[in-house]
């Protein structure tokens, strides 16, 4: 059996203009390649223009104002091309995807690229932190946010919120857990594979919490690494 850790593996991170993926639009994209021991084999960043305007809120995260975009950044239609076949390519080798709460990436990567016309991507294989981590240590208490997930792991995050640290942190992390829990170290499409299963428990056993604390109407989406 070939674990995922005995290979390369890429780690993708944006930011965007909201917390909905289904109507977010990107600013920045970041892409890292790493080898079998976590050395970056090549980096790829982008700033676009999502050519609307950039809440105060999502800026105050991130920090690329309307203004700075819409000056500097390429026309989104160009980075979502570039950043498809980026990922397609690193897909097709079978080189995994890493990415913290990836559905949420990979959703936005979707719906953005029906609204300029661009061709979906098929997401896999696909390794996403938050998932392993919600599943092999179930009852820690406390947030599963990036930055907790990497106090809690020791992972360094610099520059919180920017995609590029973002990235690195993910797949350093999912690095992490996967070495701490040996049964994470499976081959590629398993892990994704299970992962699938995981993500659709995970929120099932929330929908049902939520409806247990009177919240009858609760329904979480299980789908990954794509959002309906």
């Amino acid at each position: 059996m070939n674990s995922w850790l005995a290979g390369p593996r890429a780690a993708f991170d944006l930011e965007t203009t909201g917390r909905n993926p289904l109507t977010a639009r990107l600013v920045t994209a970041s892409v890292v390649l790493l080898d079998a021991n976590e050395a970056i084999l090549a980096s790829h960043e982008w700033l676009a223009d999502p050519g609307v305007e950039i809440p105060a809120e999502a800026t105050a995260i991130h920090g690329i104002s309307t203004d700075h975009a819409r000056a500097e950044g390429q026309p989104a239609t160009q980075v979502l091309g570039e950043l498809s076949t980026l990922l397609a390519n690193y897909f097709a080798q079978q080189i995994p995807v890493i990415g913290f709460n990836a559905c949420y990436d990979f959703s936005v990567l979707k719906y953005e690229s029906a609204r300029h016309g661009l061709a979906e991507i098929t997401a896999l294989p696909v390794i996403d932190p938050f998932i392993l981590d919600k599943q092999v240590d179930r009852f820690r208490k406390g947030k599963r946010t990036l930055v907790a997930c990497c106090e809690h792991y020791h992972i360094p995050l610099l520059a919180a919120h920017t995609s590029a640290a973002d990235a690195l942190a993910a797949a350093r992390l999912a690095t992490a857990i996967a070495r701490q829990y040996p049964e994470l170290q499976l081959p590629a499409t398993q892990l994704h594979q299970e992962q699938v299963k995981w993500a659709a428990a995970q929120a099932q056993n929330f929908q049902d919490f939520l409806r247990e604390q009177g919240r009858h109407d609760a329904v979480i989406d299980g789908t990954w690494p794509v959002a309906r």
